[in-house]
């Protein structure tokens, strides 16, 4: 809560917070006072691309001081894992094949994302089981993207993945992270999909 407002997210940036425009509920990110940039719109221009590519919240608008957003109601995915019991290979293998396919885009089109590697706040799962990669304020389109591999880096050996492999059966470390570095030094296709057959996930 700030001033009695319910937040969504608070960032470095900014704040997130519901809103309602022309009778539709949205997410509005508000620039902080203390933000380290001046204005909203190349965050805006970014998330635009990602939208090219259909990635990210729908940009409705963006200012200096505000980006309207499509609003995803969803859970942050630490939380969506950890509510997770067993048996759930099936939900676990169709969030996980939609994110990388949302990141094999985002690598197609040189945009890398730059919090995935730590994702908990950056991508939300709905009751339904749709992902959404959220807050781009960090993305770049200069430096050498790995939305890929940070994202699958994330889930496979960082805080939640002890709930991804109680929930499917992953490959050795080693076996990954060659397929991984095969990846990273190609982001082919081909390479994408071995790493997607490795892990079953297509």
């Amino acid at each position: 809560m700030v001033n009695g407002i319910p937040v969504l997210g608070k960032g470095c940036v900014g704040i997130v917070t519901r809103a309602i425009v022309d009778d539709i509920p949205v997410a509005l990110k508000i620039r902080r006072g203390d933000a380290d940039r001046a204005t909203m719109v190349d965050e805006g221009r970014l998330l635009r691309l990602a939208n090219s590519v259909d990635v990210g919240p729908r940009l409705i608008a963006a200012t200096k001081n505000f980006l309207v957003m499509e609003f995803f109601d969803g859970s942050p995915l630490f939380r969506w894992v950890d509510e997770l019991g067993t048996g759930n290979r099936s939900r676990v293998k169709s969030v996980l094949s939609r994110l990388l396919a949302d990141c094999f885009r985002l690598d197609a089109i040189g945009l890398d994302h730059g919090e995935l590697s730590h994702a908990p706040k950056n991508v939300l799962v709905s009751r339904s089981g749709k992902a959404c990669i959220v807050d781009f304020e960090s993305a770049s389109t200069t430096r050498r993207v790995a939305n890929v591999t940070s994202l699958l880096q994330y889930f496979l050996f960082g805080k939640i993945s002890r709930g991804i492999r109680a929930a499917m059966r992953v490959p050795n470390r080693r076996t990954v992270v060659r397929a991984l570095s095969e990846y990273k030094g190609e982001q082919s296709v081909e390479s994408f999909r071995t790493l997607l057959s490795l892990l079953d996930l297509g």
